[in-house]
């Protein structure tokens, strides 16, 4: 069972997908109801290998990790990202979705967090020559 309407869902696909369009970084959203783990981050951890997220090639997979009631939150990148960036380079994207979960408008948040997301992939990742290989389903993923 969801919290967000057919709509809402839609809306972040689609977000994910726009993200997608500017870099070679592939972004996924999982959502469950309670962090199941004393630590949202090692959930976070189990999550992105369960979903093999750590299967792109350039190792630049990016989880967005939300437990709704919790009200917790993790913005997990794979090694490649980690391996040319620091630890602030997530900063951007969990105070917009800190500021969304606090108000109760998760979709939003979820949408502007992506977004932003995207563009700090950009960055670093940007679009080679040739064809953007989605190697992450876009759909999000429930626990």
């Amino acid at each position: 069972m969801s919290i967000f309407s057919e709509k809402d869902q839609l809306l972040i696909v689609n977000a994910i997908k726009e993200a997608e369009n500017n870099t070679s970084g592939e972004i996924k959203v999982h959502l469950e109801p309670k962090c199941p783990s004393g630590s949202v981050f090692d959930r976070a951890k189990e999550v992105f290998e369960y979903l093999s997220l750590h299967k792109t090639a350039l190792r630049n997979g990016v989880l967005i990790y939300i437990s709704y009631e919790d009200r917790k939150y993790a913005i997990l990148g794979d090694k490649g990202i980690d391996a040319i960036v620091g630890p602030e380079f997530w900063d951007s994207s969990a105070v917009i979705l800190k500021e969304y979960l606090s108000s109760g408008n998760i979709p939003q948040g979820l949408i502007y967090c992506i977004a932003e997301t995207g563009k700090q992939l950009q960055r670093y990742f940007p679009l080679g020559g040739g064809e953007n290989k989605n190697e992450i389903p876009d759909q999000i993923s429930f626990g």
